[in-house]
């Protein structure tokens, strides 16, 4: 299983915030959205960072409620690590697990194609580790039938 499958089920839409709005903008697109990151971008395809609820906890928890009010690119990850989508979802389970991070775009020839979080990488996963064990039992239960 690779990105692209993931992105064929889910979807590649991809909620963004350019970079002039501020955290507290930011703060409000994620709660009414229901998303724990967004992309920091102003034309929806290239990618300037990235912000998650982390972030925004971390530069409250430092600054106080005034932060609320600074540019989001105070706060964003600027040197966002992407995927493609041929990654294979082992590689992702692994390199997200080992870097902590639970978003990633995915990028194609430069230009952001959709984003997927740890949450869609191990339902994958889980939906092909089911799929193993229910192919194994049919196979098992042919035999002795």
């Amino acid at each position: 299983m690779n990105v692209k499958h993931i992105l064929e089920r889910k979807g590649s839409a991809v909620t963004t915030i350019p970079t002039g709005a501020t955290i507290g903008d930011a703060a409000r697109t994620l709660a009414e959205a229901r998303i724990g990151a967004i992309v920091v971008s102003d034309d929806s395809t290239t990618i300037s960072g990235i912000l998650s609820e982390r972030d925004i906890v971390r530069v409250i928890g430092t600054e106080g409620p005034s932060a609320l009010n600074r540019p989001v690119t105070d706060a964003m990850t600027a040197n966002v690590i992407t995927c493609k989508p041929d990654d294979r979802i082992n590689v992702l389970m692994g390199m997200m697990t080992q870097r902590r991070i639970r978003h990633l775009p995915v990028a194609e020839n430069g230009k952001m194609t959709g984003l997927i979080s740890i949450g869609d990488v191990v339902k994958e996963r889980m939906d092909e580790i089911e799929n193993d064990a229910a192919a194994m039992r049919d196979y098992i239960t042919g035999m002795t039938a």
